[in-house]
């Protein structure tokens, strides 16, 4: 008979003792601030640490140069712990990823503590996934093969106020919009000229009028990015770039459909032609919310003597590629207090309260919870059935549009 209370007891020890090496990851990734695609030295410090602890790591995979992976234990189930590293242009981890990382390699390394040396069977993998800020790196791992034969993923991502658990996000998608027309003299011949830039104003005046008609949810963003070189030339190219998100995938295709046929109209009534590119970063789908093993991890916060509390209807919401996993595999995306609520992230305040004595014992905690939520994953087969259930439920046919 598997003797869970003791495995549990392992984890916490050994999350005990390595401390001052996940609190020190986490500093020197918030010290080295690098943007998506582009985290070479944040991957080679979780690289460096996770063999120093004798486990092989793999730099450089599922389509990724700064992608990370390490695995330990036999056989299933298996379960995935995902690490972010990389930080936004300008204001550095505003969004706090250096604890994410800390806490996912922390909980996997407990986890290695126990599955090796006769450990109780199945599999934990460690992923470090770039670029979930501006490329959607956990869409495109996927779609490499990165969580083939994976049961469950877990990860957590530091907020501002209580924390929280379950609940979904917005997926996002984005477009770019290249009209095309006819230079000309705008003095002396304005009338040989076909104007791209009425073409792109026509169309964010377009946009514009969408927005009655969005749901509370729903979020469409953009900028003109080009609009012609000199007052003297009518512009013969012009283009924008847009985000839409929404928090069903429904709607989210629902308006990219509307949000297209605004600027093929415009290009029509302008005598232009309009190039329309959606997702050259793949889009970010909604979380898809896990009743059963976000109520696993509640408990576990809860043993911890952390606050857990219930998003206020209506708050804002961002996206995240977590989401692309959620829709796959069973998974899990809670959200734990580094900074009280009037901290929001993607700002400089933000930014700083991720290196604090509160994110630390955030990064210590969160190791915690993850590890035993993982192994309770592992050992409880009603839980995994549950989790599985879940899942089933909650899918929906329309994600396959923006998925692989």
């Amino acid at each position: 008979m598997i003797n869970s209370a003791a495995y549990h007891r392992q984890l916490d020890a050994t999350i005990e003792s390595l401390g001052g090496e996940l609190i020190g990851l986490s500093t020197r990734i918030h010290d080295l601030a690098e943007t998506g695609f582009e985290e070479q030295r944040s991957a080679a410090a979780v690289a460096e640490l996770l063999q120093r602890h004798g486990l092989s790591v793999e730099v450089g995979i599922h389509g990724l140069p700064t992608a990370v992976e390490s695995r330990v234990g036999e056989g299933a189930p298996r379960v995935a712990l995902m690490a972010e590293y990389d930080a936004l242009p300008g204001i550095g981890h505003a969004c706090g990823h250096n604890v994410i990382a800390a806490c996912s390699i922390g909980a996997y390394l407990a986890l290695a503590s126990v599955l090796q040396d006769g450990g109780p069977v199945g599999a934990a993998v460690l992923l470090g996934t770039p670029a979930e800020e501006n490329g959607t790196g956990k869409e495109i791992m996927a779609r490499e093969g990165a969580f083939d034969g994976i049961d469950a993923a877990f990860m957590i991502h530091p907020t501002g106020g209580l924390d929280t658990v379950g609940g979904s996000s917005l997926g996002l998608r984005e477009v770019e919009l290249v009209f095309t027309g006819r230079a000309s003299h705008a003095a002396a011949a304005p009338e040989q000229g076909l104007n791209a830039l009425d073409a792109a104003v026509a169309t964010y005046q377009g946009i514009n009028a969408l927005r009655p008609g969005l749901q509370a949810t729903d979020r469409v963003h953009g900028i003109i990015t080009e609009g012609g070189l000199r007052p003297n030339i009518i512009p013969e190219r012009a283009a924008l770039h847009y985000y839409v998100r929404s928090a069903g995938v429904q709607q989210l295709l629902s308006i990219s459909k509307k949000l297209e046929a605004v600027a093929r109209g415009a290009a029509i009534m302008t005598g232009t032609e309009v190039e329309v590119i959606w997702d050259r970063n793949p889009a970010c789908v909604p979380m898809q919310p896990n009743d059963a093993l976000n109520g696993r991890f509640t408990d576990w916060l809860s043993e911890l003597g952390r606050q857990v509390g219930e998003r206020p209807p209506g708050s804002p919401m961002g996206a995240t590629d977590a989401g692309n996993v959620s829709v796959r595999i069973p998974a899990i995306h809670p959200m734990l207090a580094i900074a009280d609520a009037e901290v929001s992230p993607h700002t400089a305040e933000f930014a700083v309260a991720a290196r604090t004595p509160r994110a630390e014992r955030t990064v210590l905690d969160g190791a915690r919870a993850l590890a035993h939520i993982a192994l309770d994953y592992l050992l409880d087969p009603d839980l995994r059935t549950a989790a599985a259930v879940d899942f089933d439920q909650a899918r929906t046919p329309e994600v396959e549009e923006l998925i692989r």
